[in-house]
């Protein structure tokens, strides 16, 4: 299984949990597992042609998926995955 940290403002979508546990090959696989589970997740994290909006940062195990292979990066048994919607401020 793969931990994937839910940000505060999603976990209504969640039941209230901050972690799931969810198997997949991939971000995007996690991505559509989070969906079929949780409706409603994935038009927060991607947009209408289903990249990653601009406001919402992935990590695996700390490292963003921007710099591997974005939504395709692979995730691997144990990796821990965190979704983090970018704050603005001034």
């Amino acid at each position: 299984m793969i931990k994937v940290r839910i940000p505060t403002p999603l976990r209504t979508l969640t039941e209230g949990q901050g972690e799931v546990d969810l198997e997949g090959k991939s971000i995007a696989a996690l991505i559509d597992t989070l969906e079929s589970t949780y409706p409603g997740m994935k038009e927060r994290l991607c947009d209408e042609q289903g990249a990653l909006r601009r406001f919402v940062n992935i990590y695996i195990n700390e490292e963003d998926i921007r710099f591997h292979q974005g939504l395709e990066t692979p995730v691997e048994e144990g990796d821990e995955v965190s979704i983090i919607p970018a704050i603005a401020g001034g």
